[in-house]
């Protein structure tokens, strides 16, 4: 068998090529891993302290840029970069999604936690109430109190707005939150309407509405709610006047607080809300009647009382006849004498 042939060294010259590429490629992966670590810390990576207490609070407004708010999360010390949050956001393919809103951001957030919550509109949640038995201009006037909305509104119909709780954004126009305490009023009355009982004194959605608005002004009592509304069910049933305060109160300050008990000169002036004089329902609400308010005029519980007076305890008692009423009208006028003897003076029995 032949030998084989011994294979020659490796030359030096080539030993020498070699040291310089190695050394040149272990430098690159040394560089990008360097690169890699870099990028996952300033991404995943703990992010700045909160320059005060524990949290961040950052207001996105409305048509900001992503460039934009950056330099805004950047300047308040929520994040390091702003270029990596760019980057972040274009490479998550959402960064014409950030939603509007103030945001807080705990410290120490990652970057990405931060786009996150952006992304997601995890905002700080902003309230506005309008209490049940506010007229219009009297929601209007907490709307434009409100921090945080834009713009002026003009005051709505009487009764076209539904008293709740609303939740807005920073930045917001007043005249977007008020379109939705309007839709709501509308959707509202609409639902409960088609649930109404048969044969109410009632013709009209407007109507029930403005039924409910007196409803809603005799009684802050939820559970009296419905035997005032049988009252004056009753009462338009009968023919009878409704005679009630609040809708004389409305002539005379449109819903504003008297501050004082009814004149009698008050209750003897004419106008279309004084339902002492006038037969039927008032021209208008006089207040934005609450749900509760309305389905209790809409489905009014079976009842034969058709009238009612103070109780002196902040509720009202009942009564079919106008003689067990004279009785409990008597009783209130003791009460209010034994409770304020030097102002008692005798009234004009208005029959409610």
């Amino acid at each position: 068998m032949a030998k084989q042939k011994a294979r020659p060294a490796p030359r030096r010259k080539d030993r020498r090529l070699m040291a310089p590429v190695a050394g040149l490629l272990s430098g690159i992966v040394l560089l990008l891993l360097a690169a890699g670590l870099f990028v996952f810390a300033n991404t995943y990576g703990p992010g700045p302290s909160a320059k005060s207490g524990n949290v961040t609070a950052v207001t996105v407004e409305r048509g900001q840029g992503l460039n934009a708010i950056a330099r805004k999360l950047k300047q308040q010390g929520v994040i390091r970069s702003v270029t990596f949050f760019r980057i972040a956001a274009k490479l998550d393919g959402r960064d014409n999604a950030l939603r509007a809103g103030t945001y807080e951001f705990p410290s120490r957030l990652s970057m990405i936690g931060v786009l996150n919550q952006i992304l997601e509109g995890r905002v700080v949640q902003h309230f506005i109430t309008i209490p049940e038995g506010r007229t219009s201009a009297q929601a209007v006037r907490i709307l434009m109190a409100t921090q945080g909305l834009t713009g002026d509104v003009e005051v709505p119909p009487e009764g076209s707005i539904l008293p709740e709780t609303y939740q807005y954004e920073i930045g917001e126009t007043r005249q977007s939150v008020l379109d939705r305490m309007l839709a709501a009023g509308r959707e509202t009355l609409d639902a409960l309407w088609a649930t109404r009982a048969p044969d109410l004194p009632l013709k009209t959605k407007e109507e029930a509405l403005i039924l409910a608005s007196v409803v809603e002004k005799e009684t802050g009592l939820a559970h009296e709610r419905p035997k005032v509304a049988a009252v004056f069910v009753n009462r338009l049933r009968n023919g009878m006047r409704l005679q009630s305060d609040p809708t004389v109160v409305y002539a005379v300050s449109k819903g504003e607080p008297l501050g004082r008990g009814l004149r009698r000169s008050e209750l003897d002036t004419p106008s279309p809300w004084n339902t002492y004089l006038i037969d039927g329902l008032p021209v208008t609400p006089i207040a934005n009647p609450g749900k509760e308010s309305l389905k209790a005029v809409l489905n009014p519980p079976p009842s034969k009382d058709v009238y009612f007076v103070a109780d002196g305890t902040g509720g009202h008692v009942f009564a079919e006849t106008y003689e067990q009423h004279l009785i409990n009208v008597a009783k209130w006028r003791q009460i209010e004498a034994q409770a304020t003897p030097a102002l008692a003076q005798p009234v004009k029995d208005t029959g409610k």
